[in-house]
């Protein structure tokens, strides 16, 4: 099954759900199909590709700060690329160690391979000799949107 754009009462994006949830929202009269797939049905509904909220939805969440921190999105705003040696990137390192009080923060954290990762240890990327080649910053959330 293929997801199913969820779009506000203004038909600003929201998210993607899956066709299952979109018949549940289109039962409980929340939502109404916008676009759907020609000639399929799912009871009396079509298939719908597009869904669009009866009530606009305020979304400020989405503007006021990035989105929050997480493995997987240090990965992908690296692009899942080694921040020493370019190589492909399995792990995350952070700059200042955890045990020197280095938090899981955007700018504190990089993707980093398994190799790297062990030979930097518990120092800094100076201490270490091993330079960042691109400098880790808080993402938006459009940029990882477009993973």
């Amino acid at each position: 099954m293929y997801a199913v754009l969820v779009v506000n009462a203004d038909l600003g994006p929201l998210h993607r759900v899956t066709v299952q949830h979109a018949i549940r929202m289109l039962c409980r009269r929340v939502a109404e199909i916008h676009e759907a797939v020609p000639d399929q049905v799912i009871g009396v509904f079509p298939v719908p590709r597009v869904v669009r909220l009866v009530r606009y939805v305020v979304t400020r969440w989405r503007f006021t700060s990035g989105p929050a921190w997480s493995r997987a999105g240090v990965l992908a705003r690296d692009g899942r690329c080694c921040a020493y040696c370019d190589g492909p990137a399995s792990t995350i390192d952070h700059i200042l160690p955890r045990s020197r009080g280095g938090r899981n923060t955007w700018k504190n954290t990089t993707a980093a391979c398994y190799a790297c990762n062990q030979r930097k240890g518990d120092r800094t990327p100076a201490e270490a000799g091993m330079p960042l080649r691109r400098v880790p910053v808080a993402p938006s959330w459009a940029a990882l949107a477009g993973r």
